[in-house]
This record gives C-alpha cells, sequence and structure tokens, in this order.
C-alpha cells in the first residue's frame, strides 16, 4: 500500500475531548498537520485558539455537555470519522479511600469514563452505517499502576475504560470501526507542573524533589523523563491513520518503561 503522510486524513473529520491543552492540543495539532478537519472541546474557550481548529465549549462530566457536542458536530460537519477520548484528569483529595466522598468518585467516573461512552454512543451509528471510523480511548497506566493516596477514582475509572474499550472493540470491528486504547504514563504538562507545586509546598521541598517523588512514587522511569505531549500525539497520529488499518481492540502503553512487567 502506498500512503501519503503528510495528508494521509485529508476528507476525514476528527473531534479531539480536551483539546486544547497539554496532551489533547498536541493530538489535535497532529492531526490538522496530517489533514484532517479537527474539533477540540473544552469547557472554556482557550486565550488564543490555534488556527484551523474548530473548538466548541461544553461540560463533557455532563450528559446535557455530550448531547450538546454530538448535536453541533453532527449538524455543522456532517459526520465524525475519527473521535479522540483525551478528556480526562482528577481533583480528587490526597489521603486515601477515607478522604474520598460520593462526590469524589462520582465527579471523577462521570469525565473520565462515561463522557467517552456517552460521545461513543452519540458518534457510533454514523460510523457504523458508513462501515469505517476510529475511536482513540486516553486512558492511564494507573489502571495497572494505582496511586491509592490521591488518584484513586482516577486508576479505577481509567481501568473500567481500558475494559470498556477492548468490549466495544469486539463488537464494532466486525461493522468496520475501529476501537483502540492508549494509556501515557507521566505526561509533561502544565498540568503535571501545576502538581508538582502541590507537592512542593504541601512537603515544602524543591519542584526538583517533588518531581522525583512522583518518578519514586511510580517505581521510576527507566527512560529518566515524562513524555512531551507530542510523542504521545505521534503514537495517536499513526493509530488513527490508514497505515494502523489492522489494528484495533489493542491497549498501547506509552510510559518510558514505567511498568516493569509484560
Amino acid at each position: 500500500m502506498d500512503f501519503n503522510f503528510e495528508n494521509e486524513l485529508a476528507g476525514k473529520t476528527a473531534l479531539v475531548t480536551g483539546g486544547t491543552k497539554g496532551a489533547g492540543k498536541a493530538i489535535a495539532t497532529r492531526l490538522l498537520q496530517a489533514g484532517a478537519t479537527v474539533i477540540t472541546t473544552a469547557r472554556n474557550k482557550p486565550e488564543k485558539q490555534q488556527d484551523r481548529l474548530y473548538f466548541i465549549a461544553a461540560d463533557l462530566s455532563k450528559p446535557e455537555g455530550t448531547q450538546q457536542v454530538v448535536n453541533q458536530v453532527l449538524h455543522e460537519f456532517g459526520q465524525l470519522d475519527i473521535l479522540v477520548n483525551n478528556l480526562g484528569g482528577s481533583e480528587t483529595p490526597g489521603g486515601g479511600f477515607a478522604a474520598l466522598s460520593d462526590h469524589d468518585w462520582e465527579t471523577t467516573i462521570q469525565t473520565n469514563l462515561l463522557a467517552p461512552v456517552r460521545l461513543d454512543r452519540g458518534f457510533l451509528p454514523g460510523m457504523v452505517e458508513r462501515g469505517s471510523g476510529v475511536i482513540i480511548h486516553i486512558a492511564s497506566i494507573q489502571a495497572r499502576l494505582p496511586l491509592y493516596d490521591a488518584t484513586l477514582p482516577y486508576a479505577a475509572a481509567k481501568a473500567g475504560l481500558v475494559n470498556y474499550s477492548k468490549s466495544l472493540s469486539n463488537e464494532v470491528a466486525p461493522k468496520g470501526v475501529r476501537v483502540l486504547t492508549v494509556s501515557p504514563g507521566w505526561i509533561k504538562t502544565e498540568n503535571g507542573q501545576a502538581f508538582l507545586e502541590i507537592i512542593s509546598k504541601a512537603r515544602n521541598i524543591s519542584i526538583e524533589e517533588a518531581r522525583q517523588s512522583v518518578m519514586d512514587g511510580l517505581g521510576g522511569i527507566p527512560f529518566g523523563r515524562p513524555a512531551e505531549p507530542e510523542e504521545v500525539a505521534e503514537l495517536v497520529g499513526f493509530l488513527v491513520s490508514p497505515r494502523a488499518g489492522y489494528l484495533t481492540g489493542t491497549e498501547y502503553v506509552i510510559d518510558g518503561g514505567t511498568i516493569r512487567t509484560i
């Protein structure tokens, strides 16, 4: 097969949730560079929006937010070919299980598990009807390597997302739709830097010591550093492309070697 890597997504429409910063922004940029029409979503419009990227303001942690995005994308663009469920995160307090309320669990699961489920449900019928489409679920190595002190609900939600993604793939692969999971380890982002600052202040240690403490908490990163957002984006760019046309139902871990088991 011959592929034009520079324009391999021409004619495709892609949605990247949480696509205004961090890995989401890098993924959106990567798909745009490959020729796709790219839509991003977040709660608030970024101060500086990249040219040629369409934006929809929506709170995807709520059912009405996901429905708004589905309706607007289908109304304005007609169809969706690529869905990257990148939105995710944890805002729960540290302190283990006893510090977590029902609200902490519910809001984390809404954002990290139910938002992708609802968006898939909104866009999959069109993909199945056309016999083509790609869905990427951005999970986390915490699905296998949970950090119980601070992100227990997040880890549980991402574990659920990995399981759901595999199950969904089994259902829709015979209908021409590919479903894949990408599980990053620690990514160098603005939110990650803010997390280090919180640790630094809480423990009265330097940022470098905070960074090392996170790496130690993960059991170390053999590659010696967190991933750059663009490195995660490059993997996603390949997986949604025609070059990956036979790949589905698989989880791809990109963690610099953090998980030590096979």
